[in-house]
């Protein structure tokens, strides 16, 4: 019998369904799960390396990388379940934060949108235009809703007052792009 077997302290099933569960039930290495594979618990510094049988020193190892780690030291230690937690759980809530601020620059640009339509169509902008609308949606993207806003008032004054919807959005869109471009209208 080696003398790594005769020191080892047997591992209980207690505390290895505890590091099962705390590893969910997966493979810290490779990521695989039962039932598609049989868990071990592994040592993560070797019982031949001084390891001890602490729950801290064990994690959940499939196998084929238990067998293929045999009894070398890890340089990096597994991320613990609750280190994994912490980290997923700070993802998810900046994920969150960040989704709100895209969330808030949709909207202000909608604003913007409908401001800009106001101008142009006074109190008729249930005829907006799905397009018109995507329209403006890129022109605010690529210029000040200021600026934008400030070529539908010239739009306004620059048409006569009966032209149609179809010729005020043209007329405000070219004027946009123009300026966007560079270009001297």
């Amino acid at each position: 019998m080696s003398i790594s077997k005769q020191l080892r302290e047997p591992v209980s099933k207690r505390l290895r369904f505890n590091v099962f569960k705390r590893d969910g039930f997966t493979c810290v290495y490779c990521g695989r799960k039962t039932p598609d594979v049989v868990l071990e618990i592994d040592h993560i510094v070797p019982v031949s390396k001084g390891g001890n049988s602490a729950i801290e020193n064990l994690s959940t190892a499939c196998m084929d990388c238990n067998r293929g780690k045999s009894d070398k030291s890890l340089t990096v230690i597994p991320e613990s379940l609750k280190a994994r937690a912490e980290r997923i759980k700070e993802s998810e809530r900046q994920l969150s934060e960040y989704s709100k601020i895209v969330q808030n620059q949709v909207d202000r640009i909608e604003e913007d949108c409908w401001s800009i339509f106001h101008v142009l169509y006074g109190s008729d902008c249930d005829s907006v235009r799905k397009s018109y609308l995507n329209g403006v949606r890129r022109i605010i993207q690529k210029m000040q809703p200021a600026d934008a806003l400030m070529f539908a008032v010239a739009t306004i004054k620059s048409l006569p007052w009966h032209s149609t919807p179809n010729s005020k959005f043209k007329y405000f869109a070219k004027c946009c792009w123009n300026h966007i471009k560079g270009v001297q209208s």
